[in-house]
């Protein structure tokens, strides 16, 4: 039985995942030698090639806990990540055994009427593309060729978690569907972003941002995990349940991390984190629980003694679809219907139009142009449409450059306006929101508009069609 099967089936209310990789190895008090040598030290995912008894031991540890999911050692298995190390040649091999490993033990645990799963564990890397600490190609390259390695280890879901930026989570997302063609292998995808204390992700990005953005995507599970214990994630859960169009998941802490000693304490005890997820899968639909930082097998055993106790699903929970169409910055949401005015949108900053967006180019004044932005802000339009078309320059650069700053300078959706689908696409691969494309027609025959279309469908976009005449 594959994964969605097992998970829309009707004698289970929710899906357990396993607890805290980190944790339990940290409970192993392994030496630096065990991970490779005193410079590989606390590089987890490295046990796969050195130590594999150990994660062994842990995903054993969790499945005899009761869990239907093990996460693979693989957080931190992308190149950008091993090549703090010097372990980026790596990459295949520890994806693969890290696989294979958590295969391995997942089918002791498997007969006719038991079934247990392994999830491709994906993290954010260490990089934020929003901030410009990674290209958004050189991000993708080093995600496909993670997954790919993850689908060659026969993993039955991809599991995207702790993300922190919603440009990171559109980057692996079109990754995966990259290694998806290039190895013929489809998976279900599971996304989990992180939100802080503070109420948004590290980036800056609210809820509502999140779902507006990923609403497009083909995902199948949408939820939270790590930074907080549950009861902080309460009010996100509650959004989801009413307006994500995917299957719910909420994977914890064990409540909000301390330092106590210059080590991480979580506080939250087993029967507390069973407690407070109870009312989770019994009132707001979630269908996938488990534990992240500070969890141990008993946090799981314990969740696993609640799906007992819940009664199942008396019916497939359907996926929600209320949510109104949008568009979004990396901040804010904004509905295409406004009921107290029509849909503003903002268009000085465009070089067809306006000489002094011209004048600003030509000198590369980037701050002058963020500032005509700032103003149709304050102006309140909903709205910002960037057209950097202008004969003589690199469109392609210049539509870059902007773009680069006004996702982390103005909290508008953008509309990203030109006649070259290549400066639409330099743009969409710097904004983390739901942009909007502005815009095609048959004017110049399928082709662009076929390009366009395309473009909408990998970045997650609107578009504008601009009609010629009647017909």
């Amino acid at each position: 039985m594959d994964f969605i099967d097992f998970l829309n089936k009707k004698n289970k209310s929710a899906i357990l995942f396993d607890g805290a990789m980190g944790t339990s190895l940290q409970q192993m008090d392994l030496s630096e030698n065990d991970f490779g040598g005193k410079d590989l030290e606390g590089c987890n995912e490295n046990l796969s090639r050195t130590l594999p008894k150990a994660i062994e031991d842990v995903h054993r540890q969790f499945l005899n806990a009761g869990c239907d999911v093990v996460e693979t050692n693989t957080f931190g298995a992308s190149s950008i990540v091993l090549a703090e190390y010097g372990l980026e040649e790596y990459v295949h091999e520890i994806n693969i055994k890290s696989a294979q490993i958590a295969k391995k033990v997942t089918k002791e645990y498997c007969n006719n009427r038991t079934f247990k799963y392994v999830a491709g564990s994906i993290g954010p890397t260490t990089k934020l593309p929003t901030l410009g600490h990674v290209e958004y190609d050189i991000l993708n390259s080093s995600y496909q060729e993670q997954v790919e390695a993850l689908l060659e280890g026969e993993v039955d879901l991809i599991l995207l978690e702790t993300c922190q930026d919603i440009l990171q989570i559109k980057c692996a997302l079109n990754a995966i569907n990259n290694a998806f063609t290039s190895t013929n292998k489809t998976k279900p995808i599971m996304v989990s972003i992180t939100m802080e204390t503070t109420g948004t992700m590290l980036i800056g990005s609210d809820i509502a941002s999140v779902v507006t953005t990923l609403a497009p995507f083909e995902i199948d599970i949408l939820g939270l995990n790590c930074a907080t214990g549950p009861e902080q994630m309460k009010e996100h859960i509650k959004y989801l349940h009413k307006h994500s169009p995917f299957l719910t998941s909420c994977i914890p802490n064990a409540g909000l991390p301390e330092n106590v000693g210059g080590k991480a304490h979580y506080r939250l005890t087993p029967i507390e984190l069973k407690m407070q997820l109870m009312h989770f899968v019994k009132d707001l639909d979630v269908r996938v629980i488990g534990g992240c930082c500070g969890t141990t097998p008993e946090h799981i055993k314990m969740l696993s003694t609640l799906l007992e106790e819940i009664a199942p699903v008396s019916k497939e929970v359907k996926k929600v679809k209320k949510l109104e169409p949008s568009a979004s910055s990396i901040y804010d949401s904004v509905t295409y219907k406004q009921d107290n005015s029509f849909l503003i949108i903002g268009e000085r900053l465009n070089a067809s139009g306006s000489k002094k967006v011209r004048e600003l180019l030509n000198v590369e004044d980037w701050d002058g142009m963020i500032s005509i932005a700032k103003e149709q802000q304050k102006e309140n339009a909903h709205i910002l449409d960037v057209n950097v078309d202008y004969v003589g320059r690199d469109g392609v650069k210049d539509m870059d450059n902007i773009v680069s700053r006004l996702v982390t300078n103005i909290n508008l959706p953008l509309m990203l306006d030109s006649t070259d689908p290549e400066k639409m696409e330099s743009g969409l691969k710097r904004a983390g929101g739901k942009c909007i494309l502005n815009s095609t027609n048959f004017e110049d025959g399928p082709e662009r508009f076929f390009k366009i279309l395309e473009l909408a469908k990998i970045y997650g976009s609107s578009i504008v069609i601009g009609t010629i005449d009647e017909n």
